[in-house]
């Protein structure tokens, strides 16, 4: 419903210029209402022109960043898997770092134990060193001490030559001597296996008897000269201890008739020696002494004539003094040989 302004429109008419002069203000208004809506429709056309380019930017600008946000959000991945790989090769690499830092652990613990070997094997060296010298210096007193035994031993083995020639020496005059009395029957007269003088029965008495036969008497004068001689050289006498005269038997008869027959028979060539020329021997009976043994020391067998002929005989033994030899020993033991090193 359309309002009415009766006060505006009664002015209006009341006017002497009448209705031309309200409606041409009435279009100038209209024109400019209308004017200013065009220009408010033109602003607003390139408002939204404006804004519609505004926006198609903000859009294409919009789909650049979301592409650059989607290349963005692939180098991130990438990144972020590069990031993923590094750390696990630095869980690797830090892995590896323990494990190089255990082995290097060990191997300077290796190392001091080597050279703590070493130290000990440069001392153990250092000791061997020392106890080499003392072995060398050992060494030449053991040289030293060879030489002197050996020349104590050689000096030793002299003597003992001596001795050992000396004995059989007198040994070799009694049989020769008795040999020549004899007319040069050997066959009677032999040095024994034992180093004995081994007369047979035959030189001296008859079978079953203890009486010297006269035809032994030059024998056994011989034997005298041959001691006496020997026994007045005082180097010689020195290494006697005894001279014994042993009679032996075979085994025919009792024990008791040939352990009686067997000193009997001993005890008769010691008399003679110590009876006949003019007590020759007297000063030196001292060496001298018999025995009798029967049939307990057989040289042959018995169960033949030869045999129970052998084992009847008188044996004429020289024993040297122990103590001689002894002494000879003892010469020798006293070089005292080097210390051994202690271990």
């Amino acid at each position: 419903m359309r309002r009415q302004y009766k006060g505006r429109s009664d002015a209006l008419v009341k006017s002497s210029e009448g209705e031309q002069g309200f409606w041409p203000s009435y279009a100038d208004m209209m024109s400019a209402v209308a004017l200013i809506l065009f220009f408010l429709m033109l602003l607003s056309y390139i408002q939204n022109l404006i804004t519609g380019n505004d926006l198609r930017s903000t859009q294409e600008d919009l789909a650049e960043t979301r592409i650059t946000l989607a290349d963005t959000q692939d180098v991130l991945s990438l990144t972020l898997r590069e990031v993923k790989d590094a750390e696990d090769d630095l869980a690797k690499i830090t892995i590896d770092l323990d494990e190089a830092k255990l082995l290097l652990s060990r191997q300077q613990d290796d190392l001091a134990a080597q050279d703590k070997l070493l130290a000990d094997q440069e001392k153990l060296l250092g000791e061997q060193e020392a106890k080499l010298g003392e072995q060398e210096a050992l060494i030449g007193e053991q040289e030293d001490y060879l030489r002197a035994a050996g020349e104590e031993i050689s000096a030793m083995r002299t003597q003992m030559q001596t001795i050992a020639v000396l004995r059989l020496s007198i040994l070799e005059q009694i049989r020769d001597s008795m040999v020549r009395v004899m007319g040069g029957d050997a066959g009677k007269v032999s040095i024994g296996s034992n180093g004995n003088i081994i007369l047979s029965e035959g030189i001296l008495f008859d079978l079953g008897s203890s009486a010297i036969k006269a035809e032994a008497a030059p024998a056994l004068d011989q034997l005298i000269k041959v001691f006496e001689k020997f026994l007045a050289d005082d180097e010689n006498a020195k290494y006697v201890d005894s001279i014994v005269i042993s009679g032996h038997t075979d085994s025919s008869g009792s024990d008791q008739t040939n352990r009686v027959l067997s000193t009997d028979r001993a005890n008769a060539v010691l008399g003679y020696l110590m009876d006949h020329d003019g007590g020759a021997l007297d000063d030196y009976a001292q060496y001298f002494c018999a025995a009798g043994y029967g049939k307990t020391r057989p040289v042959a067998d018995n169960a033949t004539e030869a045999g129970r002929a052998a084992n009847r005989r008188i044996e004429i033994s020289i024993i040297l003094r122990d103590d001689t030899v002894m002494d000879i020993v003892e010469d020798y033991l006293k070089i005292e040989p080097p210390d051994s090193p202690e271990d």
